[in-house]
């Protein structure tokens, strides 16, 4: 837990035991014995939750809630009481309290409690931070903060100032082109030209002409003479996308142009010169290729000087909120539609979710349902039937550090299954190859763990619960 505690309560002993509590499991505190004294300490920032007693003389905890709102709403209050009512207690949640518990105070209860409540502005946080990175971020940006996106990032940005060849490997729908762009406009070549051509679009005849260019009369068709990606890229950076789609002949040439940084118009004799930086990239295992000979050894080790494998969309799931926001506002803007968000239950599918189709996939999902939404909010009928009805989670994918303990590993197999089946232990056991049992039992061995309790000492003889 971080951020400072402000616990508040008239009765001394109970003020110093509830302050105990926290310094216990590391939390800073303050304490103030009423109302008043609290309101001076809220105006320190490192106070992030307010933990007051609700029954005190002169401001209770109901006053200082109503001043909590009104001075720091990023500020939480968790209220204690003796006297609980529903009525109490549905009046203290309508005014802005994050909880509500009763006395004699459960030193668990009492954690946990405050622990949900940071966890709460963590997510407000975070969410404000990513909102704020969605603004600044260009319509054609690569968007993630999850740990498989983040190495992904790292290498790109080690190999993006060198001069070096990088070789982009993938599932379709991954984003290759926008990592291409991404190192073009992160190195010393920005001010030059990007160039990306797919090389499974081009017919076979024609994929040198346009890779290398071609004098007048080179062919049928050639009637005048024409300039190839190679030359247009001069300076800057040549994006080959399917890579591995090239012809024999196309191979060739290239690896001339990657050895020699020179090139020959197709029916041309005359030698050019190319300051030409490439980036490949290719869904294709290229050492089969090579092993089964459509494709040159020699051409490979020239592409693969830095290889950089882009993650799928299942192996950074934690990612997808945050993509399905930045295309909502995409699109949004486009349409000139309101829509502004997801609702829960939406949002949970586009989570759970296998996405064979990766990023794209996401991206056309999206699109469709801000053209369809008729609100302001998308809802879980928006999306395409194929992702409500489609597969779940059987492309998941759990980064784990080297050295991560086993019983760790196994708590965070269990509870991502379940996550990925929402919730259905029989369906998690199923997938995991283990009994239902398991499951259950290693659930119920860590809620009994957490719910170990420490008893609040009561107050001193005489004098009355707060």
């Amino acid at each position: 837990m971080s951020s400072t505690v402000l616990v508040v309560d008239d009765d001394r002993a109970n003020l110093d035991s509830v302050q105990r509590i926290f310094q216990k499991e590391g939390v800073a505190t303050l304490g103030a014995s009423n109302g008043q004294e609290a309101l001076e300490h809220l105006r320190r920032p490192e106070v992030g939750i307010i933990v007051s007693d609700l029954m005190m003389p002169g401001v209770d905890g109901q006053a200082l809630l109503r001043a909590a709102r009104a001075m720091r709403p990023d500020v939480e209050v968790v209220l204690m009481t003796a006297y609980a009512t529903v009525e109490t207690a549905v009046a203290a949640m309508r005014e802005g309290a994050y909880d509500f518990i009763t006395k004699p105070l459960k030193r668990h209860s009492l954690v946990k409690a405050v622990q949900k409540a940071m966890e709460k502005q963590a997510l407000v946080a975070e969410n404000r931070d990513l909102k704020a990175q969605l603004a600044a971020l260009g319509p054609r940006s690569l968007v993630g903060q999850s740990p498989a996106f983040r190495a992904f990032m790292d290498m790109l940005r080690q190999a993006a100032p060198t001069t070096a060849t990088i070789l982009l490997l993938g599932e379709s729908g991954t984003g290759k082109e926008l990592a291409a762009r991404f190192v073009h406009e992160s190195s010393p070549r920005v001010k030059g030209p990007f160039v990306a051509v797919n090389c499974a679009a081009l017919p076979e005849s024609l994929m040198e002409a346009e890779l290398f260019g071609h004098e007048k009369g080179a062919f049928t068709g050639a009637l005048a003479r024409k300039e190839g990606r190679f030359e247009r890229a001069n300076g800057g950076t040549l994006f080959l996308d399917e890579v591995g789609e090239m012809s024999a002949s196309a191979q060739v040439k290239l690896l001339r142009v990657l050895q020699e940084g020179e090139i020959e118009r197709v029916g041309g004799t005359q030698t050019i010169k190319v300051d030409t930086r490439v980036v490949a990239a290719t869904n294709k295992d290229l050492q089969r290729e090579v092993q089964e000979g459509r494709f040159r050894e020699d051409l490979y080790f020239r592409l693969n000087v830095v290889e950089v494998r882009i993650p799928s969309l299942a192996s950074r799931r934690e990612d997808v909120p945050l993509l399905a926001e930045h295309f909502l506002r995409r699109y949004a803007a486009k349409n000139s539609k309101p829509v502004r968000g997801f609702s829960d239950e939406a949002l949970k599918v586009l989570e759970n979710y296998a996405w064979p189709g990766n990023i794209r996939e996401l991206e056309h999902a999206v699109e469709r349902a801000v053209v369809l939404c008729r609100g302001e909010i998308i809802e879980l009928g928006d999306l395409p039937d194929a992702i409500r009805r489609g597969p779940i989670g059987s492309a998941s994918q759990i980064v784990i550090p080297i050295g991560t303990p086993m019983e760790e590993i196994e708590r965070r197999v269990i509870h991502e299954t379940l996550r990925h089946t929402r919730g259905d232990k029989n369906l998690a056991a199923r997938m995991l190859g283990i009994a239902a049992r398991t499951i259950y039992r290693k659930l119920a061995a860590e809620e009994g763990a957490a719910a170990a309790t420490e008893d609040v000492p009561p107050a001193p003889p005489g004098r009355g619960p707060g």
